[in-house]
């Protein structure tokens, strides 16, 4: 974790995963997409599974979780439900990949599984931390109803789609990883440049 190059990653793709909130999520919001929490937390499984693939080490998963919540409040009016729920994802993922993702030569079924079980337990989590104890009027109103749909409608579409992006993302990440190796310098300009062109694209649309 002291290597610059690895918290260069970080950024890179926590500001991936907060852009994609932003402009997809602004997206599916306008156009009232059903379940579009759903899409939005594929996507971000698949980041963090390659993030995980490039920088295997505990903690990785949240730091980038933590860089994705501080692009969108920096970007955007801060929804602190939306902020949360990023927060927790990230943290969900680190701990059960942690557990599960040992090594570059781990089997795509434990990816597929901590795919799954992130999603089951992100939505548990949030549901309800947002319900019972942070008590935000939206899910207060909506009550158990909307606690249970959220972990086992959105969790169940959630986990069928992560269960296959974790392991592909994992997969190239660790690919992503190895290439860096064999080539460093231009790694390093390469994720720099991404980096700036990210933070400038969203000011731009914004």
């Amino acid at each position: 974790m002291r290597n610059p190059k690895n918290w260069l990653w970080f950024i890179l793709f926590g500001s991936l995963w907060g852009i994609n909130e932003l402009m997809m999520g602004e997206v599916l919001s306008a156009n009232a997409v059903p379940h579009f929490s759903v899409l939005l937390t594929v996507i971000a499984l698949f980041i963090l599974a390659v993030g995980r693939g490039v920088v295997n080490k505990p903690g990785s998963s949240t730091i980038i979780g933590m860089v994705a919540v501080l692009f969108k409040l920096a970007n955007a009016a801060p929804f602190h439900c939306h902020l949360l729920g990023i927060f927790m994802v990230g943290l969900v993922f680190d701990v059960l990949a942690s557990a599960l993702i040992k090594s570059e030569k781990t089997a795509a079924i434990k990816c597929s599984l901590t795919g799954i079980l992130s999603a089951y337990t992100g939505n548990a989590l949030f549901a309800l931390v947002i319900t019972y104890i942070i008590r935000y009027e939206i899910w207060t109103n909506g009550g158990l109803a909307k606690v249970l749909g959220h972990i086992f409608v959105a969790g169940t579409l959630t986990a069928i789609l992560a269960a296959i992006a974790v392991p592909l993302g994992f997969r190239l990440g660790v690919s992503s990883g190895a290439l860096s190796e064999k080539k460093p310098k231009w790694t390093y300009a390469g994720t720099i440049v991404s980096i700036f062109i990210i933070w400038i694209l969203v000011r731009v649309i914004g």
